[in-house]
């Protein structure tokens, strides 16, 4: 019995595109550097640890070139390059593999936009890069406040605050007897007669006529996300204006000069104030006419005149 041979020709396998797309997908990333991060923002307090991650999810290169670079707005910096760390964060920072970098001692310079740029040669897309935008916050520092000693019943006062360390820019509350004043001192039955105005951006604190209610012990504190400083308080005193004793002073003192004044005319009229007083001494003598001589006599001054006949 004859067998008949079979066929041994191959068959041909057909594919699904999805397959096909599926296998060219893996076959791309394998061949691209691609770059991810866990935080794009991170914020730290100034001399805390930061870590600025830059994270390589698909490369092929076994070994890429990494940079780090601070930009600001001066320009782009190197702050790591050749496996270095340099610029800025010299002695303040280390890579951890692949390519995050840690900041073990942040200053307030150290805030700023930081780019990791990856460099994979062997791949179809040799480059990638991410920006981090890294805050460090300052604690603000102990604020100069300004509250005057004494204010005149009804009259304007202002209380200052200021202090220019900590980053962000400080917010400020205001504080009377160790009670918060509002923003607003009509939300406040206690504070609800007072008449002043507070700013929590320039921290000022402005009475536009004060109250006996008015008077007490005034601190401020200035904070901000990294903590908060106050200054010692200080006490504003109210007192009233005696305008009745004004008045009267004033009189007194119109009274005085007038007496003064008097006095003085009176003084002229009686010859008081007279430039010379007539005298023996300087009592000038008249001059001699015809025919008469003066004979002085023992009291001074007393001139009698005797008759001559000239033949």
């Amino acid at each position: 019995m004859t067998m008949t041979p079979m066929s041994t020709s191959p068959r041909s396998v057909k594919t699904s595109p999805a397959s096909v797309d599926v296998s060219w997908y893996c076959y791309l990333s394998v061949l691209a550097v691609v770059l991810n991060t866990n935080n794009a923002s991170p914020w730290t307090n100034e001399f805390d640890k930061i870590e600025l991650s830059c994270l390589i999810e698909s490369i092929s290169t076994t070994n890429p070139r990494i940079e780090w670079k601070k930009i600001t707005s001066e320009g782009p910096s190197y702050v790591y390059f050749d496996k270095k760390i340099s610029g800025d964060l010299e002695n303040r920072a280390v890579i951890r593999e692949p390519a995050t970098l840690l900041i073990t001692n942040a200053t307030r310079s150290d805030t700023a936009k930081y780019r990791c740029e990856v460099t994979a040669a062997d791949d179809q897309k040799s480059f990638d890069e991410i920006v981090i935008d890294l805050v460090v916050r300052v604690k603000p520092v102990v604020p100069k406040c300004s509250v005057p000693k004494s204010v005149p019943f009804g009259k304007s006062a202002e209380l200052s605050c200021v202090e220019e360390e900590g980053f962000p820019k400080s917010q400020y509350k205001w504080f009377k007897n160790k009670e918060e004043l509002p923003d607003d001192p009509k939300t406040s039955l206690k504070f609800f007669n007072s008449s002043y105005t507070l700013s929590a951006e320039t921290g000022t604190l402005k009475f536009i006529a004060v109250r006996k209610e008015d008077a007490g012990e005034y601190f401020c504190r200035a904070q901000n996300d990294a903590g908060s400083t106050q200054c010692a308080a200080q006490h504003m005193e109210v007192y009233d204006i005696d305008i009745v004793g004004i008045i009267l002073g004033v009189l007194v003192v119109v009274v005085v000069l007038l007496c003064i004044t008097v006095g003085i005319c009176c003084a002229y009229k009686q010859g008081y104030f007279s430039s010379q007083k007539q005298t023996g001494n300087n009592y000038k003598v008249p001059a001699k006419g015809d025919g008469v001589d003066y004979v002085r006599t023992e009291d001074e001054g007393d001139f009698r005149h005797k008759s001559s006949f000239v033949i």
